[in-house]
């Protein structure tokens, strides 16, 4: 096997779900930590006399910032390295950053200790997915990785329904301290359960198969359908981490509605269109590109579009139990792209580069849409609220989710570029 190497032929298909299954946790730990700080903004803006642009630079650019910086160099370490150590190390330092958050006393004491969370959440995901690349042979990929990224759905209404339950009875510090603690339970798991193929097959020597970190990005930036993906991912995160953050305090403004009604009821939509369309965007995606490997990319295309289309209506409606239709279904649509989006870029970066690829697809996404989305955001909605009100968020949500329809075209083009530059 070592000769060979196929690092998933190590493992026999009950012992690579188990190892999937450790890897679900992780991700869910991260979404949580990450999305619990939504249904906690308006508490948050109350105590600290916060704006809108102020809650913007909290839940985005004081998230992103060191969540990007370091994600590039971890990606190259992940390439090369031991990624099970990553994996235990990223996960201590998220947790206990999120339980720093709850122990903030001051708003910029709070937008450190997020910095902090960002940071750690950087050593996540790339190199969960380089594992999940290897644990699975490609025609399995896009399953795994969807089983993977429902993770999120979990994260999210752990988040949001946890945590406006504890936040609305307890506080919103003390909802930070029950995201935060079992990670650090969790971490002992992933040190002793999860296992890394390259201590049986071998570590890179130089660089990833002797790859310099300059050639890395110069083999990705000269794959038309590579940069392509990488422009639609930033705009569905535009999206995906500017206006749907703000969704829960557009229901609590706009609709009336408490943190517990919001984090029960959207919650569980959002929960259940996120799981459903996540885990038929895995099975989907594997079928279709057996067929024809463009489908990778024109899944997201066409499911990003719809998905847009139906949140820019929710958005418009007055009665809240027909937003909650179209939210489910819109975001059951979006998740339904988001496996192939992954699945499409493993399929073009080749081996050598793998972490790097989603590296790069992530972080530049978090960046320019989970930093810039959720200040564009409210920056619009301070600017509209001047002559509309509380009103000014729903404009302002309306214009931001555009963005996703501008992705659909992108991953369009992507997909037409993909077969000259498909490596396995």
């Amino acid at each position: 096997m070592a000769q060979a190497g196929r690092p998933w032929e190590l493992y026999s298909a009950r012992h690579r779900w188990g190892l999937l299954a450790i890897l679900y946790l992780v991700s869910t730990s991260n979404y949580l930590d990450r999305n619990i700080l939504a249904v906690l903004l308006e508490p948050i803006r109350v105590e600290f006399a916060a704006s809108d642009t102020m809650l913007g630079l909290l839940s985005g650019l004081a998230f992103v910032i060191f969540y990007a910086l370091f994600g590039i160099p971890v990606a190259r370490w992940a390439d090369v390295g031991n990624r099970r150590t990553i994996v235990t190390v990223a996960l201590t330092v998220w947790s206990l950053m999120t339980v720093a958050c709850g122990l903030a006393q001051t708003f910029v004491q709070l937008a450190i200790a997020r910095v902090g969370v960002g940071a750690g959440e950087s050593g996540a995901i790339p190199p969960a997915q380089s594992l999940i690349a290897e644990y699975f042979p490609p025609e399995q990929r896009a399953s795994a990785i969807a089983i993977f990224t429902s993770a999120s759905t979990a994260g999210l209404l752990l988040g949001i329904g946890v945590g406006g339950y504890v936040a609305t009875h307890y506080g919103w510090r003390t909802a930070f301290m029950v995201a935060g603690l079992p990670g650090l339970v969790l971490a002992v798991l992933v040190r002793f359960g999860l296992r890394e193929p390259r201590l049986v097959l071998g570590f890179p020597r130089s660089g990833a198969q002797g790859e310099s970190l300059r050639a890395a990005i110069a083999s990705l930036r000269a794959k038309p359908s590579f940069v392509l993906m990488l422009i639609g991912a930033i705009l569905y995160f535009l999206m995906a981490y500017g206006a749907l953050l703000f969704v829960p305090t557009f229901l609590v403004r706009v609709h009336g509605l408490s943190l517990a009604v919001v984090g029960f009821s959207y919650a569980g939509v959002s929960a259940a269109g996120s799981l459903l369309g996540t885990l038929a965007g895995g099975w989907v995606a594997d079928r279709l590109a057996r067929r024809d490997a463009r489908w990778l990319a024109w899944l997201p295309a066409l499911t990003f579009v719809l998905g847009g289309l139906l949140f820019m209506a929710a958005f418009m409606l007055d009665s809240y139990s027909a937003f909650l239709v179209c939210a489910f279904v819109g975001m059951a649509l979006m998740n339904v792209g988001v496996p192939a989006m992954f699945a499409a870029v493993h399929a073009v970066c080749g081996g050598p580069r793998r972490a790097m690829a989603i590296a790069i697809v992530l972080f530049s996404g978090t960046l320019f849409g989970g930093g810039l989305g959720p200040l564009l955001t409210g920056i619009v909605s301070d600017a509209f609220s001047a002559s509309h009100g509380a009103g000014g968020l729903r404009y302002s949500l309306i214009l931001m989710t555009s963005t996703a329809l501008l992705a659909g075209a992108v991953f369009y083009h992507a997909g037409r570029a993909m077969p000259a530059d498909i490596e396995q």
